[in-house]
């Protein structure tokens, strides 16, 4: 499939943040952009801020900042997912200066670290952070001039409605900095310090129009409604999460927010959720969650004939999926129409079964430093396995591609970063002529669709000269029922590596699903499992080593495994068994 032939949907591109903004209170008016829940006792209470209300708050908030001598300035913000957030990240960027999202999942000392790299001026906080903020202050070695707690504190800080009351008042009084801020799409807005998973974080430069021309990628790819409701649970520092929330602004959604992992179901029914954006280990936990139910009723083959029938009615138009399996979708709320998978591979048994339940699982691919989003499925073009074609406007081409097709995947596009901050050695190594390395491997398939192969990092390169793509064995691994995460890697013996695998059991489907056994018991299960997979794959690609425990692995905030780290703790834990 050429680019030409890939069918995009018109959309209409923002010039600026503020226009977005502007527009989209114009739009959408008095319809809910958010609910908030506020937890009272066991009795929660909503909160519904309307889009001219969100205009509102920004304009004000704007305004406020301005006159605490921010204008133009960075502005760091951290905290959880909320209506805060959202709200500072919009202000900044529509009205005010510089944003610099940091990772809520930071240490004191990395936290610091990257207000003193950002050189931020302002930092707004999660009260949360209260006492980590002290400890900065005290030591006056940034360049902070303004701390601004997200809500009310103990600890005397001024609020964001504190600096919403004064920016209200100028604009009452007649002032108008924030109307006139000047915007120049072009130039750095966000610094985002990435989450990667080896060497120390880099600060990725994006434009406003980086992120606004993601977004109308998207919207050139994806139907969105008014009507839409959105459960935010993807953190809003992570690029990934922070454009779905715009892209959902723009289109007139409704987003709400996530108690927590553990209450998502809870969470998709309370709200009437229709779409989400998440990482495929959510949404592969909920189709293991439902088929493991299934099998309790002893419903497998029947799902299964239900689902071969539904499936060839839709191929003739005739869609009967959500009536036939509603009790199913009833689990989820009742009315998830369509998820967005990315930041990791996602099993593609688990988007064709939903796909069979009524419900449109894409798979996406992108990375911070695109602002995401490069390729993506769509209804028109959707392929289990790949990551669907180049967004409207990206030119995606394999670099070097070896025998079978496979190369480092490098891309150009209007969402493609500005580079690394402060850090031209490491932007010189990923932007060439015009083109973006992205670390990762991958091929183009006979039909014009992206297939990734794995990170050019973490390829498992034997002595023979056999490459072996962790994730390929880690997608097989994962649907053992029992298998909560598995991390397949190369364990060091003599010169040569051994093709090894982590795995960590779901405690609760041990306890119920198999009468608690004993763990050796378990690991005699997992490696007769493993040795079973084995015979489906080439000989230089079995797994020969098992590690197997009940402890979380080591992850980034956006539900990535450090590899590396893992590793280290994995070796550190043998070596200190070994000496015992």
């Amino acid at each position: 499939m050429k680019n030409e032939e890939i069918i995009y949907k018109t959309a209409k591109k923002r010039a600026t943040f503020r226009e977005l903004v502007d527009e989209s209170a114009k739009k959408y008016g008095d319809k809910n952009a958010f609910i908030i829940k506020e937890k009272i006792e066991k009795n929660p209470k909503y909160k519904y801020i309307s889009y001219n209300k969100l205009k509102e708050d920004v304009d004000n908030f704007g305004q406020g900042l301005i006159s605490l001598g921010l204008k133009g300035k960075r502005i760091a913000i951290i905290g959880k997912n909320s209506y805060e957030w959202g709200l500072t990240y919009l202000t900044v960027l529509s009205s005010v200066g510089i944003s610099v999202p940091l990772d809520k999942g930071l240490k004191q000392d990395e936290i610091e670290a990257l207000v003193l790299r950002s050189n931020a001026d302002c930092i707004v906080f999660d009260e949360k952070y209260s006492d980590t903020i002290n400890d900065i202050k005290s030591k006056n070695e940034s360049n902070l001039k303004e701390y601004i707690c997200m809500t009310k504190n103990d600890k005397g800080y001024k609020t964001i409605e504190d600096v919403i009351s004064i920016g209200k008042k100028e604009l009452e009084s007649g002032k108008k900095d924030v109307y006139e801020y000047t915007i120049n799409p072009k130039d750095m807005a966000i610094i985002l310090f990435t989450s990667g998973t080896t060497a120390m974080s880099k600060g990725v430069m994006l434009s406003q129009d980086n992120i606004l021309s993601n977004i109308y990628q998207m919207e050139c790819m994806i139907e969105f409604f008014d009507s839409d409701v959105s459960l935010a649970f993807l953190p809003f520092h992570h690029t990934f999460g922070s454009t779905a929330l715009l892209l959902f602004l723009n289109n007139g959604v409704c987003t709400t927010f996530c108690d927590g992992l553990k209450y998502i179901q809870k969470n998709l029914v309370e709200y009437k959720v229709s779409v989400f954006v998440c990482v495929p280990l959510i949404i592969e936990s909920m189709y293991k969650k439902i088929m493991q139910e299934v099998k309790k009723q002893g419903k497998e083959k029947l799902i299964k004939t239900a689902g071969k029938i539904a499936n060839s009615l839709n191929k003739i138009h005739i869609d009967i999926r959500r009536k036939l399996f509603k009790a199913i979708l009833d689990q989820l709320g009742g009315h998830v129409r369509f998820v967005v998978s990315g930041a990791a591979a996602l099993d593609p048994n688990v988007a064709k079964g939903f796909s069979t339940f009524g419900v449109t699982v894409i798979q996406g691919y992108g990375l911070t430093e695109t602002s995401p989003v490069l390729a993506s499925e769509n209804i028109r073009h959707i392929a289990p396995g790949t990551v669907g074609v180049p967004m409207h406007g990206v030119e995606i081409e394999i670099d070097e591609p070896d025998e079978k097709g496979i190369g480092e995947i490098k891309a150009k596009g209007d969402n493609v970063m500005l580079g690394y901050f402060e850090n031209e050695k490491a932007t010189n190594e990923v932007l060439k002529d015009g083109w973006f390395y992205t670390g990762d491997l991958g091929y183009i398939n006979k039909d014009g669709y992206l297939v990734i192969n794995g990170r050019k990092k973490t390829v498992i390169v034997l002595k023979n000269g056999k490459n072996i793509f962790p994730e390929e064995l880690e997608t097989l691994v994962n649907n053992l029922p029992y298998v909560a995460e598995s991390m397949v890697f190369g364990y060091p013996k003599d010169d040569d590596l051994v093709v090894s695998v982590e795995i960590q059991y779901n405690k609760d489907y041990v306890e119920k699903e198999m009468n608690n056994i004993s763990f050796d018991k378990l690991h005699d299960i997992v490696w007769n499992d493993i040795k079973k997979i084995n015979t489906t794959l080439p000989t230089y690609k079995y797994i020969k080593k098992l590690f197997l425990t009940d402890e979380e692995m080591i992850k980034t905030t956006t539900a990535k495994v450090k590899r590396f780290k893992e590793i280290e703790k994995i070796l550190k834990k043998e070596k200190e068994q070994n000496n015992k």
